[in-house]
């Protein structure tokens, strides 16, 4: 079972979200908020296994979804958090994920309609991993190609496709499954990956998708 505290201020969202939700096997709703401050202390008593949040939301209608994330990543580290945005917004997807992708999701509203996805996500980031919006990688990674990023341009098409599929949290297993590949062969493309970018750490751990995310959000590694 996966509990759960949605919030969202548009009504007619919300109560949607609610109604898909609520009536999932293995879902368990405990709150549906309409702001910042409601989704605080609904958290703090309920303590879920993930937050489902909306970026903006009052008080101010500004960033309260990274707000809430920050709050759980400092008072209840256990709980993950997947932000709801209407657009790719990099600063945002910068924040959510500058101290670690584990527990963080960041997925367009327009995934709310394709409910398997929205679960799977769910799930994942309830479980520790991170779950980033497909799209979301493709803008990052056109947004980098269009900057002339030089490191990025010497990565070859298959490269490409295994970065995207890293950097979406996505498994060795599953990157191998989904690109037909074998799981050596993955591995061999992230070390190429990690030497042509320049990237730190271990690449087959679970930081490699925080170095590959945050490399693209922001050009460096």
């Amino acid at each position: 079972m996966t509990s759960l505290i949605i919030a969202e201020d548009n009504f007619l969202l919300r109560e949607g979200l609610v109604h898909l939700l609520a009536g999932v096997d293995g879902i368990e709703l405990l709150a549906a908020c309409g702001d910042l401050e409601q989704a605080r202390l609904a958290v703090d008593e309920h303590r879920p296994d993930v937050v489902l949040t909306d970026i903006r939301m009052p008080p101010r209608h500004a960033d309260e979804g990274i707000l809430l994330a920050e709050h759980c990543r400092a008072v209840h580290p256990g709980i993950g958090v997947v932000l709801l945005s209407q657009y790719v917004e990099i600063s945002y997807v910068r924040t959510l994920l500058e101290d670690g992708t584990n527990g963080r999701g960041y997925l367009l509203k327009e995934r709310v309609g394709q409910l398997d996805d929205l679960v799977g996500a769910l799930r994942e980031v309830a479980g520790g991993g991170s779950a980033i919006d497909p799209k979301v990688v493709q803008a990052l990674v056109r947004i980098r190609t269009h900057a002339g990023d030089r490191k990025l341009a010497a990565l070859s098409p298959r490269e490409l496709e295994v970065l995207a599929a890293m950097a979406q949290g996505q498994t060795n297993t599953a990157v191998a499954d989904r690109l037909v590949l074998t799981r050596h062969a993955v591995e061999k493309h992230i070390n190429s990956i990690f030497t042509k970018l320049g990237l730190s750490g271990d690449p087959q751990t679970h930081p490699r998708v925080r170095a590959a995310l945050l490399y693209l959000a922001e050009g460096q590694g």
